[in-house]
């Protein structure tokens, strides 16, 4: 049994793994800094009412924080349609990248999008609105992306996938208090962006150097019983 278990802990940390990049000594605690979590009532997704695309920067490096963009490198979505971008070409320093259609379903989508993402998922949502792990693996790799004892600033293009991420892990028992929208990175104008493209580009090639990126293969996953 002991080597069973550590033969699947292997397994996940490379079936979910980061490019990891170097970072900065953190800065103080996120439980000392970050105001407790409060959505925007105007917000259609939940974006927080402090921490957003407008003061982020004031919260970057923090210590007992993670930084989580959940878009996609290329989404198969058509955001150019309502004035965003389908390629994430860069993101936030600190920000490591989770392609959230790969946890769980995306709702309530624009029709003009067209079709998103149609592979496997750690999660489905059942009938009673609560979410299910598809893989006996699923929760183990959720807590080893969103670890429940940090705060969790949660970006993406506009806000909505940051939002469903957010449903997820709260969904699944992650203190709602300590997890932060902070909106979409098509709003940002602070300075600390950082391309996701590689410097001899100009089609679209990702150079993973400057971020961490979290990339979820189903390939060798158990199905849930």
């Amino acid at each position: 049994m002991k080597h069973t278990v550590v033969a699947l802990s292997l397994l996940i940390l490379i079936l979910v793994f980061p490019v990891a990049a170097a970072s900065a000594e953190p800065g103080p605690s996120a439980f000392e800094v970050l105001p407790v979590s409060e959505p925007n009532p105007e917000s259609d997704f939940g974006v927080d009412i402090n921490v957003n695309m407008d003061t982020i920067d004031d919260y970057l490096g923090l210590s007992d924080a993670v930084y989580r963009d959940m878009r996609m490198p290329v989404d198969p979505f058509d955001y150019d349609a309502i004035g965003g971008s389908s390629i994430a070409s860069a993101t936030i320093e600190g920000f490591a990248m989770v392609p959230y259609p790969k946890l769980a379903p995306c709702l309530n989508m624009p029709e003009v999008l067209g079709e998103g993402y149609t592979g496997p998922t750690l999660f489905s949502l059942g009938e009673d609105g609560s979410y299910q792990a598809n893989y006996a693996e699923s929760m183990t790799i959720l807590e080893r992306i969103f670890p429940k004892d940090r705060a969790i600033l949660l970006m993406c293009g506009a806000g909505g996938y940051a939002g469903m991420t957010k449903n997820l892990l709260v969904g699944l028992g992650w203190n709602e208090d300590l997890i932060i929208n902070v909106g979409g990175y098509w709003n940002y104008r602070g300075s600390h962006s950082v391309s996701i493209l590689s410097e001899d580009s100009g089609d679209g090639l990702y150079g993973f150097s400057g971020m961490d990126y979290y990339d979820i293969d189903f390939t060798h996953l158990s199905p849930a019983q």
